[in-house]
């Protein structure tokens, strides 16, 4: 799997992208709004509608072009790839048709891609070589997914969403799945099950994720020093802050507060 580009689109009512028969696959995530594509060129072509929380796959040489729905904003995720030696591993990539599907594992989903995007932006030594890594793992998670099929619709979903919720609400504490399975009114043991199959994160990395969201936009916007958030979020041990810190974002908590210091000036 060979990565060509990887963008994040922030579109005006006007936008307009279109692409012919290109060697390379597009994969696109919708984090805002909605947005529309028309794909393959045929008559009929086929329209697809995106709204936050769905991703688009296309095969390569497929022409495809999209358009911001009228007096809607969206923003987007967009890589380009070669999918060198990993088609016949990979059922989605098989077809020669395009997928869509609205991901229950939209938070993990979107931590991957911001991570990839950050590290083709720095162009730090062996970029590219990570860049592939992380995308081979999204494609793992995406089709696990849709091996499973509609895991994540009707009630499944609402119970995931609560547990969510929940966290949301908690995550500055101990979350354990007695508590989850007390908030959806069903066992621990399902609870932890249930969300892990849904959102592809136990409770645990869930937990840390949201409060490393947290983390970074305080180191970006608050005066309180690093231990001062790191207890503020629910680590008691700065080093393990730390740690979990560099390995969600790439980056140490100290890089936010010089963008803070850099900022005020």
């Amino acid at each position: 799997m060979r990565v060509t580009s990887i963008k994040y689109d922030k579109t005006s009512n006007w936008y307009f992208e279109e692409h012919d028969h290109k060697p390379y696959w597009t994969l696109v995530l919708v984090t805002y709004g909605k947005c529309v594509y028309w794909i393959g060129g045929g008559n009929p072509e086929k329209k697809q509608l995106l709204e936050k929380g769905q991703w688009l796959l296309i095969p390569s040489e497929t022409a495809f072009y999209g358009k911001s729905v009228p007096t809607v904003l969206h923003e987007k995720y967009v890589i380009q790839f070669a999918a060198d030696g990993l088609v016949e591993q990979l059922p989605l990539l098989h077809s020669k048709q395009s997928r869509s599907r609205m991901t229950g594992k939209y938070d993990l989903i979107l931590d991957r891609l911001r991570y990839m995007l950050q590290q083709w932006q720095d162009k730090q030594p062996y970029y590219q070589t990570l860049c592939e890594a992380l995308l081979k793992e999204l494609f793992v998670h995406l089709q696990r997914e849709w091996d499973q099929g509609d895991t994540a619709n009707g009630a499944t979903s609402q119970l995931v969403e609560q547990m969510k919720a929940y966290i949301q609400n908690h995550y500055r504490e101990h979350v354990t799945k007695e508590e989850l399975g007390a908030c959806i009114n069903r066992s621990p043991n399902y609870a932890a099950s249930l969300f892990s199959k849904v959102t592809g994160q136990t409770i645990s990395e869930f937990v840390n994720a949201t409060r490393i969201k947290t983390a970074v936009y305080m180191l970006r916007h608050s005066a309180l020093t690093v231990t001062e958030i790191s207890e503020f979020i629910g680590f008691s041990d700065p080093s393990y802050f730390y740690r979990v810190f560099r390995r969600l974002t790439g980056l140490v908590p100290t890089d936010f507060v010089s963008d803070r210091e850099t900022l005020r000036k």
